[in-house]
C-alpha cells in the first residue's frame, strides 16, 4: 500500500458550546491508503477531550507507516492489532487508519462496507441534529436549520437547562435527546433534572455525571425516569463491562474506540449484556460520518450530524433523507473526495 496524510481544520457554522467550553474549529487529519487503482480515505478528528493534535496524529502515523506499507489491505484485523500495540491512546489516529482500510477493502471487493458487515440498508435510524448551548435567539435560528430532522440533540450544562429546553419547546415539539457532557454536579441534581425532563418529550439523557462517578451513575440508573447513555464513561470495548450496571446504553464513536472494527465488536458485546446503542460522532467530515453510518443498521439511535454542523466538509458521503440515514451503493464507505 501507498500511504499519505494531510492536516486540515474544520470550522463550525456556529460557535459550538457544551458544558466545558466553546470552540469554533476542530483539527483533523485526512489519510489516503492506495493499493493498485483504488484509494481508501480515513479521518482523525481531534476534539479537545481526546488529547490528540495534528502533531500527535502525524507522529503516530509515521510510526504506523512501516506496518501499512508491508501489509495486505484485506487483513484489517491483523493490521489493527499491530497498530493498536504501537502505543496506548491515540484513538483518533488509529481510527483514521481503520476507516481508510475499510474504505479500501470495500473498493477492492467492489462492495459497500455495510454489506460486508451484513447490514440491512432499510434498518438505519434517523440521526439527531445537535443544538449547542446558546442564547434564545441563536437557539431559534438553529431550530430552523434543523427543520428537516426528526430528532434534536440538545446540549445542557446545569446552569441554562430550563431556559434552553423551554425555548426549544416554545418552537417545536420534536423528540429531544439531552447531552450533559458530565455537566451536572451531583446525582441528586441529575435525578431532579431528569424528573423534570421526563415531562418535556425527552427520549434519553447522555452522560449526566462525571465519567468516573460509577457509584453515582449506578444510584441514578436505578431511579431515573429516562434511559441514561454513557459517552465519556465508555471509550473502548473493555469499558462496557464496567459500565453495564451503571447505564441503559452506550454511545459508540469511531474516534474514541479506534474505528469500525472495534465499534462493531462493541455493538455485539453491548447487545449481549443488554445495553442500548447510540452511534455517535465528533465534529467530522463526511468521511468519518459515512464510515460510522455503515454500522447504523445494528444500532438503536444515531447522532451522526457532525458534518452537517461544519462549513467546510471535504467529502460527499451518505445522505440524510428527511433525517434518516440513507446508505448508498458505492463501494467502501460510500464517500467521494470533493
Amino acid at each position: 500500500m501507498k500511504f499519505r496524510y494531510t492536516p486540515h481544520t474544520l470550522y463550525f457554522k456556529h460557535p459550538f458550546k457544551i458544558a466545558h467550553g466553546t470552540r469554533s474549529s476542530t483539527p483533523i487529519v485526512i489519510i489516503e491508503l492506495e493499493h493498485g487503482e483504488q484509494i481508501g480515505y480515513g479521518e482523525a478528528s481531534m476534539p479537545p477531550y481526546l488529547g490528540e493534535s495534528h502533531d500527535s496524529v502525524i507522529s503516530f502515523l509515521e510510526k504506523a507507516k512501516p506496518i501499512l506499507l508491508s501489509a495486505s489491505p484485506l487483513e484489517i484485523e491483523m493490521i489493527m492489532r499491530k497498530i493498536d500495540a504501537i502505543a496506548p491512546g491515540n484513538t483518533a489516529a488509529k481510527a483514521s487508519i481503520d476507516i481508510a482500510l475499510h474504505d479500501l477493502k470495500g473498493k477492492l471487493l467492489d462492495t459497500a462496507s455495510w454489506k460486508l458487515f451484513g447490514g440491512d440498508q432499510a434498518k438505519t435510524p434517523y440521526t439527531t441534529f445537535t443544538l449547542g448551548i446558546d442564547i434564545p435567539e441563536i437557539l431559534i435560528e438553529k431550530i430552523k436549520e434543523a427543520q428537516d430532522y426528526k430528532v434534536l440533540k440538545v446540549k445542557l450544562n446545569g446552569m441554562d437547562d430550563k431556559m434552553i429546553i423551554n425555548t426549544i419547546r416554545r418552537h417545536t415539539d420534536k423528540p429531544i435527546a439531552v447531552d450533559v457532557n458530565q455537566g451536572w454536579k451531583s446525582k441528586e441534581e441529575a435525578l431532579k433534572k431528569m424528573e423534570w425532563l421526563a415531562s418535556s418529550k425527552v427520549i434519553f439523557v447522555e452522560q449526566p455525571l462525571a465519567k468516573n462517578d460509577w457509584a453515582g451513575m449506578q444510584w441514578l440508573v436505578e431511579r431515573s425516569p429516562l434511559p441514561i447513555f454513557a459517552d465519556e464513561s465508555v471509550q473502548r470495548y473493555d469499558d462496557i463491562d464496567i459500565a453495564k450496571n451503571c447505564f441503559h446504553g452506550i454511545n459508540i464513536k469511531l474516534m474514541k474506540c479506534t474505528g469500525m472494527l472495534e465499534a462493531y465488536k462493541m455493538i455485539k458485546h453491548a447487545r449481549e449484556v443488554g445495553l442500548k446503542i447510540l452511534m455517535g460522532c465528533m465534529s467530522e467530515t463526511s468521511c468519518a460520518i459515512s464510515a460510522a453510518a455503515q454500522l447504523t443498521p445494528f444500532v438503536d439511535y444515531a447522532d451522526l450530524d457532525g458534518s452537517l454542523l461544519m462549513k467546510n466538509d471535504l467529502f460527499k458521503g451518505i445522505e440524510f433523507i428527511d433525517g434518516k440515514i440513507t446508505l448508498n451503493e458505492l463501494p467502501g464507505n460510500g464517500v467521494v473526495l470533493k
